[in-house]
């Protein structure tokens, strides 16, 4: 079977983490249109010839053959187009944060099961090879009971140019939503979570920095982002009652698409951890967006508790 899909988005998002992988398996995917608001150069690249490019949606929505449609705009537009593709009849992907709030998530799962549909954000961090190992090593058993987990997504990137923004527009929702999942699909839903969010490289901007300790009984699961670390730091620290691991590194195949190595070419992300499908469940969407709109409920650092 080959799905016929759908893009409403033509940037980074669209171009280095969907394409090259869809692309790559033309036996089981067929991008029929990409939707953007202007046409750009990039689009007479030989590889989209096949694509019909567009800036008029009604052309993607109302094309009866597409089934899914990818959502791959800003955050503070995903709500408005995952509504209007469930609307036309379409199943949809939403690219991270699924919503800016948890109402609007909750009212896109509510919309998409009263028409049969399905509805689900891009998770594409928990396919990651880092966090798979982690996870095995977790789940092994090899560690004993796990009382701390420690997951960081850094940079060193000491300038920021102003570009004020939404709470949407910053780390703990670019970056948090992505490494917050991973740790959520592994415990579920905390009892309570402690913020502290901040913005160090330029006050104007949003955060750029943040720590949020989630807090499962005897668990600490702790999850950071700094723009202003240097050093190599390890990507995951686990302990159990009976060792700890350390994982050192990131997933490569972002690194390998900025090198311009494709899916299916030699030296593609290599690695020896291979992931397995991984469906995302609603009640783990609220829950991630839950913890990233709450943390903006008070000054940080704060603490709020969770209602089971």
């Amino acid at each position: 079977m080959v799905i016929n899909c759908a893009f409403i988005g033509f940037g980074k998002s669209t171009t280095r983490y969907h394409l090259p992988y869809v692309l790559n398996r033309k036996d089981s995917w067929n991008v029929a249109h990409i939707f953007r608001r202007h046409a750009k150069p990039e689009e007479q690249a030989p590889i989209y010839s096949h694509i019909h490019f567009t800036s008029d949606l009604d052309e993607v929505l109302n094309d009866p053959d597409v089934k899914l449609v990818v959502v791959c705009t800003h955050a503070d537009s995903h709500f408005e187009y995952a509504k209007r593709a469930l609307e036309a009849g379409k199943n949809v992907l939403v690219e991270k944060p699924f919503t800016p709030t948890l109402a609007q998530a909750k009212e896109l799962f509510a919309l998409a099961k009263s028409k049969g549909l399905t509805v689900t954000p891009y998770q594409n961090r928990r396919f990651d090879s880092c966090f798979l190992t982690a996870k095995k090593a977790i789940e092994s058993g090899k560690l004993g009971e796990i009382v701390e987990v420690e997951s960081h997504f850094d940079y060193y990137r000491p300038v920021a140019e102003t570009k004020p923004g939404l709470p949407q527009d910053g780390a703990f929702y670019g970056l948090g939503v992505h490494t917050m999942d991973q740790i959520i699909s592994l415990f579920g839903r905390p009892d309570h979570v402690a913020y502290d969010i901040r913005s160090l490289r330029n006050k104007a901007n949003p955060d750029d920095t943040f720590e949020a300790q989630l807090f499962y009984g005897d668990l600490k699961a702790i999850v950071k982002t700094s723009h202003l670390v240097k050093i190599d730091y390890p990507k995951f620290i686990v302990h159990g009652k009976k060792g700890s691991f350390i994982k050192y590194g990131i997933d490569q195949q972002e690194t390998s698409l900025k090198a311009n190595i494709m899916p299916g070419e030699p030296g593609f992300a290599a690695d020896d951890s291979v992931g397995a499908p991984n469906y995302v469940k609603e009640s783990e969407v609220l829950t991630n967006l839950e913890i990233l709109e709450r943390g903006f409920e008070q000054a940080s650092p704060s603490t709020v508790t969770l209602a089971n």
